[in-house]
């Protein structure tokens, strides 16, 4: 069974960064498209990033110039890089399989704050 553990998550002021790290417990990154996913209160979870298990990447039109995904498949570990953080970007952020997430793979999560 498949465990994707998100962490890296805080409160930062707006304009700062974050960088946020998902690992797995098995190896899935090196033969699936994982992706960013994020939920903010009242919203659906929405699909932010994207890396392909060729390391093409996509981003959400939001989140483009700003956030950078990475993957290192020895470490089954995904990464997303947030800069120049806005207060929109406040959610809780997930990893999965992109861009059709399974079911039995979402994990609790991280928090993300932005606030001066």
């Amino acid at each position: 069974q498949v465990q994707l553990v998100e962490s890296g998550g805080g409160l930062v002021q707006p304009g700062g960064s974050l960088r946020l790290s998902c690992a797995a417990s098995g190896s899935i990154f090196s033969i699936n498209s994982m992706g960013w996913y994020r939920q903010a209160p009242g919203k659906q979870r929405e699909l932010v990033a994207t890396i392909t298990s060729g390391d093409s990447t996509i981003y959400a039109d939001s989140v483009k110039g700003r956030f950078t995904i990475s993957r290192d498949n020895a470490k089954n570990t995904v990464y997303l890089q947030m800069n120049s953080l806005k207060p929109e970007d406040m959610a809780v952020y997930y990893c999965n399989t992109a861009p059709f997430p399974k079911a039995g793979y979402w994990g609790q999560g991280t928090q993300v704050t932005v606030s001066s």
